[in-house]
């Protein structure tokens, strides 16, 4: 099959698909409780996907071309029967499952996900500190719960990244820790740069702690060398610790952008197809799915959307990013 290719020659890969607004926590970068209170609209259950809907949509992108969908939200684990829907695209030749999570819910989840057919998880987990790690997510929960769920989702065979947003003054001084409670384990953390998504988190330039910053904090206490990419459209480089306790990942969104790789789209919760993470306008696919189009007119629509896609969101912000301080670590490519 011919790959499915936008204007800068990038194929259709990996779909993002969000099951779900709503969240049981209000981390402060990303749902925070003055913008998601009490009275905060979210979406009625009819204007959501239902589960049979995704299945179908996923579908029609496998046929395009993608491999990977990764099940997200909002927070995925609190949309009723995911279980199910992990079983419905797990019967979908070809697929790569991944379903990223806060953990919360992963202690009752994981057994039911992994032999559903979920192939691997993601948990977002910013601090080993519980104080700093309820500060963030501002509903008191612990990290202890989050770290138990990390534990359920190994028993039961899935594999596991964790992935730790880091914001400047918030909980950059936990990078050490963070990483010295992953080391010698078989999940791969990534740090990821503070981005700009959506408009509810006041997101500044000075929040951003760069990458190359993050990674000499490691490298001071357990030297690191760098690994070297998989994949054209990989989003984390890859750096392994000198004495063998395994590797860690940085995710440069804003000082180091990988738009011209970038093979993924993402589909909201109530149907909107996005072609760059920091999209504002989707494209409406609900409608036609409810009015009676046909697998092929989806996927025609779909192919006319991906083939008009110039989305270089991150490459265009890279002036912006003069005024981070820039870290020379000479040990890069050695």
């Amino acid at each position: 099959m011919e790959p499915l290719l936008d204007t800068f020659g990038r194929p259709l890969e990996t779909l993002r698909v969000s099951i779900t607004d709503r969240c049981n926590f209000r981390c402060v970068y990303c749902m925070p409780k003055e913008v998601f209170g009490r009275d905060y609209a979210f979406l009625e259950r009819q204007e959501l996907l239902s589960l049979e809907e995704i299945e179908r949509v996923v579908r029609v992108f496998a046929q395009l071309g993608v491999r990977t969908v990764r099940i997200t939200g909002g927070e995925p684990l609190v949309r009723r029967n995911v279980e199910h829907l992990v079983e419905l695209l797990g019967a979908i030749p070809g697929l790569e499952l991944a379903l990223t999570t806060n953990g919360a819910l992963l202690p009752q989840k994981a057994a039911a996900l992994a032999q559903a057919g979920l192939d691997r998880v993601t948990v977002s987990l910013d601090s080993v500190d519980d104080a700093t790690f309820k500060a963030l997510n501002d509903v008191d929960f612990p990290v202890d719960r989050v770290l138990a769920g990390i534990d359920a989702a190994e028993a039961a065979g899935l594999r596991v990244k964790v992935n730790a947003v880091v914001k400047r003054g918030a909980n950059d001084d936990g990078i050490v820790a963070l990483a010295e409670r992953f080391r010698n384990t078989p999940h791969t953390l990534r740090f990821i740069e503070y981005m700009d998504v959506g408009s509810s988190n006041g997101w500044r330039l000075d929040d951003v702690v760069p990458a190359e910053e993050i990674v000499e904090c490691i490298d001071a206490v357990w030297p690191l060398e760098p690994l070297p990419l998989v994949r054209p459209d990989d989003t984390s480089r890859r750096w392994r610790y000198r004495d063998g306790a395994g590797e860690v990942g940085v995710i440069a969104s804003v000082t180091k952008p990988f738009c011209g790789g970038c093979s993924r789209a993402r589909l909201s919760a109530e149907g909107k197809l996005y072609t760059c993470l920091f999209a504002a306008k989707g494209h409406d696919l609900r409608e036609p799915l409810r009015s009676g189009a046909s697998d092929g007119e989806l996927a025609e629509s779909i192919r006319g959307v991906w083939h008009k896609r110039s989305d270089r969101y991150s490459d265009l912000r890279t002036a912006d990013t003069a005024a981070l301080p820039k870290v020379e670590m000479s040990y890069i490519g050695g």
